[in-house]
């Protein structure tokens, strides 16, 4: 009977209408030129990526972030629909004046399910998990009927969002995991199971904080991959960062890894997917205020996409995604325009001693690019690092750095030559032993710029000042080999005709 109800749905005249699908265009961190990515919800259907997501139009509608998609089979070429799940405008007081994040499963019916969290700041409480189906991933009908509410203790300080739903096939059932809050006020995150997507039951408090604060764990998503389960949240407050919790069962219990996250506050929000071979972490990387590289960040930006590896002892490491970096093969020309300081070159190698500042200008950074590179530091002394928007003083507003006392790799706000005595905007802990030898690959788009280091951390970062800039290479007081440094452009698909 179910079945043949939302096939009725389906076949129903109110179906949301859609924009068709603009022709395929290349990015490897997209958004449409006209909106910005906020929570993404991959979905693998088998053939290529469905990421769902919160499309923040900053329009000044009294709605805001319908939901839209972005379609992609190697995260460099994409297509987009737009408003695929549309927020209601039919009253001020409908429960979905706004739309959360939520994600998508298949269902055994052979529909395709969105659960979602639907906003209204008029209601009590003021978030919702809602459903909704389709034949296509791109038409959706709203089931409102199958809306639901916290039950106690969930209700505290209106948290109930972010309903993520899968197929447990250990159990035989599906599961919801929700992110809400305990009347302990403290974050957790709670489990609902299903035998049909439409009756959910309330199993409890599935996992609460651990990171010693009270901070909600938003977006949460649970897969296994390989021999163990992953769990992923947010913390909302005050790291802002995508911490991950391994288990060999669904259940747990769930062990906190040594290090934790896998980036730092310039990605947020990601979540879990898997295709046939890889795991991935598809989050975003925020837009500042006015476009300027000194303001504030604001909500939502770029999607931005990590591929995740599995250590031996189930930990993970994000390094950049292979079939990204697969069509990233066109060779582009490092000729260096400037050289200053205690610095040797030789073709693609360079090397720097530890007598002060010296620098490496490169020519202006346009359109998509990657640049790899092997370094060798002797010593645990200095700071070496890339320096993007270089100016006259061959000094970069914006910076990268490599920095062994520290043992972190941070970015910097502020010119090269203060480096050494400002803080960090953005900074991730890596291991830099002296004389240990690293490989580092950094993804620019536009103004998206993504750098990942030796398997270990990978550092999000915008860049206003980026793009049509010399950008260089910099060492101040560290004595450092660099070598094999290279640069390409994409090649092939949709990229040939951009």
């Amino acid at each position: 009977m179910k079945k043949q109800i939302l096939a009725g749905l389906l076949a129903a005249s109110s179906f949301c209408f859609t924009l068709s699908p603009v022709q395929a265009f290349p990015a490897i961190f997209p958004n449409t030129g006209y909106s910005w990515v906020g929570d993404t919800m991959p979905f693998f259907d088998g053939e290529e990526f469905r990421i769902f997501y919160l499309e923040d139009l900053r329009d000044g509608d009294i709605g805001f972030h319908p939901w839209s998609l972005l379609t992609t089979k190697d995260f460099t070429d994409y297509q987009h629909d737009s408003k695929v799940i549309p927020y209601d405008t039919s009253n001020e007081f409908a429960k979905d004046s706004a739309l959360g994040t939520g994600s998508v499963v298949k269902g055994k019916d052979g529909l395709y399910h969105a659960f979602y969290t639907g906003f209204n700041w008029r209601s009590m409480p003021k978030e919702t998990i809602m459903h909704a189906v389709s034949r296509d991933l791109v038409s959706w009908q709203k089931v409102p009927e199958d809306s639901f509410h916290g039950s106690k203790p969930y209700i505290y300080d209106d948290t109930f969002r972010d309903p993520n739903v899968f197929y447990n096939e250990e159990c035989g059932e599906y599961w919801m995991l929700i992110t809400t809050r305990s009347k302990k006020a403290r974050g957790v995150i709670a489990r609902y199971t299903s035998k049909d997507l439409k009756h959910w039951e309330d199993k409890g408090i599935f996992f609460e904080n651990d990171m010693g604060s009270d901070a909600n764990m938003e977006c949460p998503t649970l897969l296994k991959y390989g021999k163990y389960w992953y769990l992923t949240f947010s913390d909302q407050w005050p790291s802002r960062v995508v911490h991950y919790r391994v288990a060999t069962d669904s259940m747990g219990p769930f062990v906190k890894p040594e290090r934790d996250y896998f980036d730092a506050s310039g990605f947020y929000a990601g979540k879990l997917a898997q295709d046939k071979e890889s795991l991935y972490l598809v989050g975003w990387t925020p837009t500042k205020a006015g476009g300027k590289d000194k303001s504030p960040t604001d909500w939502a930006g770029n999607l931005v996409a990590h591929q995740l590896k599995q250590r031996a002892d189930g930990t993970l490491y994000p390094v950049p995604v292979e079939k990204m970096t697969g069509r990233m093969q066109k060779p582009v020309a490092l000729t260096p325009i400037l050289e200053s300081g205690g610095v040797q070159s030789d073709s693609s190698s360079y090397h720097f001693d530890a007598q002060g500042y010296a620098d490496v200008v490169m020519p202006k950074l346009e359109g998509i690019r990657k640049i790899t590179g092997h370094f060798k530091m002797t010593g645990q002394q200095g700071q070496f690092g890339l320096m993007f928007n270089v100016g006259p003083n061959q000094t970069g507003s914006l910076n990268l750095v490599f920095d062994p006392a520290k043992q972190q790799v941070a970015f910097y706000n502020t010119d090269t030559s203060r480096v050494h005595a400002a803080k960090p905007e953005l900074a991730v802990p890596v291991s830099l032993r002296p004389d240990g030898s690293y490989d580092f690959t950094l993804l620019v788009d536009g103004t998206v710029a993504v750098l990942y280091i030796n398997d270990q951390m990978a550092l999000s970062t915008r860049m206003y000042g980026l793009p049509d800039h010399p950008w260089g290479l910099f060492s101040s007081g560290g004595e450092v080999s660099l070598t094999n440094l290279q640069c390409s452009a994409l090649s092939g698909g949709a990229a040939e005709n951009h």
